[in-house]
């Protein structure tokens, strides 16, 4: 059965920061596939909210035999195993202790009311795109 290989961000600005960066890499490479390639960790500023929390971020390359919708239903429990409460919706964000998202996975372009790969809004960020373009070949 061959691998797929996704792209996913990293983000956690609640809580030690860089335990749950790490803490969720540990998850992903467990419960998605392996991870080949991490990005440096990354700290920026809150993004689309007002926050004195900064966050740190980061991306990384995964293996995985798992669909798009099982990487989409894995990240979001390893979100709520990690303390994610609530999800950003309609554009309005909050502090949170964790967030997963699907960058690219292989060349699929996916549009699902829940599910738009590659990232509709990668492109806009730059705590996005500076991980992302230490790991992508």
């Amino acid at each position: 059965m061959p691998k797929h290989k996704v792209y996913l961000s990293l983000g956690a600005n609640l809580g030690n920061r860089e335990a749950n960066i790490k803490t969720a890499i540990k998850y992903i490479s467990e419960l998605i596939g392996t991870v080949v390639r991490q990005s440096a960790l990354l700290e920026t500023a809150p993004w689309g909210f007002e926050s004195n929390n900064c966050f740190i971020n980061a991306a990384v390359c995964c293996e995985t035999l798992l669909s798009p919708r099982e990487v989409l239903e894995t990240t979001q429990h390893i979100e709520r195993t990690l303390g994610r409460t609530q999800k950003s919706t309609n554009g309005r964000y909050h502090d949170r202790p964790i967030d997963i998202d699907i960058l690219l996975y292989d060349d699929l372009q996916i549009n699902e009311p829940d599910l738009i790969i590659p990232h509709p809004h990668m492109h806009e960020r730059q705590f996005v795109m500076q991980p992302l373009s230490e790991i992508i070949n």
